[in-house]
């Protein structure tokens, strides 16, 4: 039997995932785990979302057009619309959920060792899908100490060479939870244009920011209708994580050709899930206030438990449900094996994503891990208590060895 490929070789294990048999076999011993590793959350799937799907009537469940179905593309016009975001239905194509449309963006604008400018921490599985597709990732860094907000201009630039095509952002940020301010995106905007590359954002978390704060998208910059990529998705929004719909658009007519050819041969997304999407799409926006009210409370629990562990370095997070902490220790990922094979905090552990992962710069992330707080308040409690006691314990096993 022949080797295996390079590519599959040398691909990345996720850091979200990969931990999840030590979890298991904790489970298995009798442990409580908490997993605080994905972005899995525990909120209901909204009724209209589940009704659609019971309710679904079609005979034959046939292929969908390979931009997506018509209701579904008028209904995601009229939500960005809503939110001041001006696409029409051309200027959109349904993809099977936000990593395809992430997928699509690549091979539209790369070609094989072309360039993709990330700030890292960045969500892991652009690591993946850059390697998948032959896309570079050049990172620049950001850092705990500020919050991991954007670098200046000027050091984003530099990054910036002959083989870029394009600047990749999260905004609200997945690992971070960071959310950009107007000011660095109109920058980013200006550089983009400035060097005629592309503009990608991610906004899948645009309904999650706390503390008062508004969410800038990048269509809400002018000048941004030919090089701006908008990659989104109903996943986190509707806390339907399998139903698998994204969207990527774009006014780029020619951006949107190319995309349409990747979509056409994958044939479609998914049929019944884009009945259901249109469901939670159509829901009054009322909906969100009592979630994110909830998300936040869960950060603030989070984030009083950080307080109470000694050298541990976390800005509170403004976005999404994740936070980055540094920690007093040297190696998480051995600490998060530890935490599930010979930790016991009272019968409970935590499950915890080691930060490594979320850069692209070899040696960065060691002493970092990101939180999901998609628990339920006590749980949360439980969880961070747990893993204060963990922290405290494995600082003092490093320190022996």
């Amino acid at each position: 039997m022949k080797n295996i490929s390079k590519r599959a070789e040398t691909m990345q294990a996720s850091p979200i995932r990969k931990l999840i048999p030590y979890a298991n076999a904790a489970r298995k011993r009798g442990m409580t785990v908490f997993p605080l590793n994905i972005g899995q959350p525990d909120i209901h799937t909204p009724e209209p979302v589940r009704e659609a799907i019971k309710n679904f009537d079609q005979k034959v469940i046939a292929y969908s057009p390979s931009p997506g179905e018509d209701y579904l593309l008028e209904a995601f016009s009229q939500y960005y619309r809503h939110n001041d975001i001006a696409l029409d239905s051309s200027d959109i194509i349904v993809t099977t959920g936000g990593s395809e449309a992430i997928f699509f963006a690549f091979l539209s604008i790369c070609d094989p060792g072309d360039e993709i400018i990330v700030f890292e921490p960045f969500y892991t599985n652009y690591n993946g899908m850059a390697h998948q597709t032959g896309v570079v990732l050049r990172p620049v860094i950001t850092y705990a100490e500020d919050g991991f907000q954007l670098p200046s201009m000027d050091v984003i630039e530099k990054a910036i060479n002959k083989k870029t095509r394009g600047i990749l952002i999260c905004n609200p940020n997945n690992p971070t939870g960071t959310v950009y301010e107007r000011q660095s995106l109109e920058a980013l905007v200006k550089l983009a244009c400035k060097h005629n590359i592309y503009l990608l954002a991610d906004e899948v978390y645009r309904e999650f920011t706390y503390d008062g704060l508004k969410h800038t998208s990048i269509l809400h910059i002018p000048g941004t209708e030919q090089c701006a990529i908008l990659l989104d998705s109903v996943s986190k929004r509707y806390s339907a994580c399998g139903a698998r719909i994204g969207v990527v658009a774009s006014k780029n007519k020619e951006v949107i050709g190319a995309c349409l050819k990747f979509a056409q041969a994958r044939l479609s997304a998914p049929t019944v899930e884009q009945w259901a999407s249109r469901a939670g799409i159509l829901m009054d926006p009322s909906y969100f206030a009592p979630i994110l009210a909830e998300y936040q409370l869960r950060r603030d629990t989070v984030m009083e438990g950080f307080a109470k562990m000694p050298g541990v370095l976390c800005k509170v997070p403004c976005g999404a449900f994740y936070v980055i902490a540094k920690l007093p220790i040297k190696n998480a990922e051995k600490f998060a094996v530890w935490l599930l094979t010979d930790f016991d905090y009272e019968g409970k552990t935590v499950l915890v994503a080691p930060a490594a992962g979320f850069y692209a710069t070899p040696g960065l992330g060691q002493n970092e891990i990101r939180i999901s707080y998609v628990l339920e308040v006590e749980k949360l409690k439980a969880a961070m208590t747990a893993l204060g006691e963990g922290i405290k314990k494995y600082a003092e096993i490093e320190k022996g060895n």
